[in-house]
């Protein structure tokens, strides 16, 4: 089983990786967005190292939205969904594998290109490590609690902004204290990081299965 399961998070990435648009798309709206703000905001280092952590997360955040959504969609379109319903294997580690794939061929990269947007903004050294940290501890959350709202509306033609609606909420708590992790001192920095370690334990545990039940409500309707 653990094969099988491999070869699906194997066969995900390669289909994604064959469409570039489909995971250059989000990260150039990251890299785009981010470099916007020292042209709005001016070269001025004390406002942009303040300003920073909650750019870069707000980007990310973004980013995500835009690629969540077609988490689910090409398999519903080619009904290769009924067959991942109609499996003998877990719902939930079918729909875990799926997320891996998501957050390696998406959210993966703007982790790695983050240290360079970070420099763009005058981020120390600690704080780009804090914001790298961040990153891979909370973009894991944002695919995981991403892809309940996509399994939602999977089924829902032209849903605009349904999908954001659904799963801001969950987001609000990890860009704040994301944001605040990179701003805090580092005496204090470990909690944090045990916070944002948390919310990803959690969603691990529990996502999976509120998407495989979010995917047979979409598809129903």
């Amino acid at each position: 089983m653990i094969h099988d399961l491999l070869y699906i998070i194997y066969y995900e990435m390669r289909e994604t990786l064959d469409q570039a648009f489909t995971w250059l798309t989000p990260l150039l709206f990251f890299i785009i967005v981010v470099c916007l703000f020292p042209l709005a905001c001016g070269p001025d280092p004390v406002l942009l190292t303040k300003m920073a952590p909650g750019i870069i997360w707000v980007a990310a955040l973004l980013s995500i939205i835009i690629s969540i959504g077609n988490l689910f969609r090409t398999d519903s379109e080619e009904g290769f969904l009924d067959l991942i319903l109609l499996s003998h294997y877990p719902l939930s580690l079918l729909v875990f594998c799926k997320t891996i794939s998501h957050w390696l061929t998406h959210c993966l990269p703007l982790v790695l290109i983050s240290p360079l947007l970070g420099f763009l903004l005058h981020l120390s050294f600690q704080k780009e490590c804090a914001l790298v940290v961040t990153l891979l501890l909370g973009t894991p959350v944002l695919s995981l609690m991403g892809s309940i709202g996509a399994a939602l509306t999977v089924g829902i033609r032209r849903h605009g902004l349904l999908l954001p609606i659904l799963i801001m909420p969950f987001y609000i708590p990890v860009l704040i204290v994301g944001s605040a992790t990179i701003l805090a001192e580092a005496e204090s920095v470990s909690g944090y990081y045990a916070m944002m370690g948390a919310f990803m334990l959690l969603s691990m545990a529990f996502a999976p299965f509120l998407t495989g039940a979010a995917l047979r409500i979409g598809v129903t309707q």
